[in-house]
This record gives structure tokens, sequence and C-alpha cells, in this order.
């Protein structure tokens, strides 16, 4: 009898639990870095780029295709009836600025998801200094 379990075996993992993001982002200088739409020198930039692609791909789906879908095919889009509106109509009324704004929020959290990741705050932090002193006349009695 065979003993199928891999317990003898080892196997070296690598221990990066946060996908390697960190080890690619040692050695980028992100100042030096040359901006391309077409060629992202920074895994950041790489990152993001698959994301706006990706989004702007789904937005003219969403928004070109039912136009394309009536042009290509009139009479299934006009026969067809939901919610009481001809399909083209729908899609095109409804759908379309509803993927938009769909599209716009998915775009937000993934951006979010992503500046979280590789550690870009956007808050903005209040100077905190004791020799400012705030005047509530206005200094008038300067």
């Amino acid at each position: 009898m065979t003993d199928n379990n891999s317990q003898g075996e080892t196997t070296i993992r690598d221990n990066e639990t946060d996908g390697g993001i960190q080890a690619r982002r040692q050695g980028v200088n992100y100042l030096d870095a040359q901006i391309n739409i077409f060629k992202p020198s920074t895994p950041f930039m790489r990152d993001h780029l698959k994301i706006v692609w990706t989004m702007f791909v789904a937005w003219a789906i969403i928004v070109f295709g039912p136009v394309t879908a009536t042009f290509l095919a009139p009479g299934v889009m006009t026969s067809i009836t939901v919610l009481g509106f001809p399909l083209h109509y729908l899609l095109t009324a409804i759908g379309a600025p509803s993927g938009a704004l769909i599209l716009s929020f998915m775009y937000a959290r993934k951006r979010d998801q992503l500046d979280h990741e590789y550690g870009i705050d956007h808050s903005t932090k209040q100077p905190t200094s004791d020799t400012e002193t705030v005047v509530s006349d206005g200094g008038a009695d300067q």
C-alpha cells in the first residue's frame, strides 16, 4: 500500500503574504519613473492600467453595445418588450447610464483597494503646531 500523503516531501514556499507586492515595490523610484500609458514602468502603474483598461472595455460594451445590437438586429431589439419598453430603448435609456454609474462605483472601489495594497494614503494631515495661535476676532486687536 502506497502512501499518497505528501508529509515526507518538503516544499519551500514563498512566505509573502502580500502577494509579493512589497518585494516588487522595493527598488522602484516612483519619482524618476516615466509615465507611459502603453508601457507602464512601475508595478502600481501596471496594476492601475489593468483596472483602467478593464473598466474602459466594460464601459464601451455597456454604452455602445445596445446601440450596436440595434443597428445589427433592429427587428429583434425592437420586437422584444421588457417592462413595457422595447429592449433597445430600455438598454439605451436606462441600462447604459446605470451601467456607467455602476462602473464608476466599481472603479472607485478597485482604486481604493489598489491604493491600500500599495500603501497610498490620500488623507490630509492637519499641521499641529503649538506656536500657531488662532485669532477669533480676525486679528483686529493687533
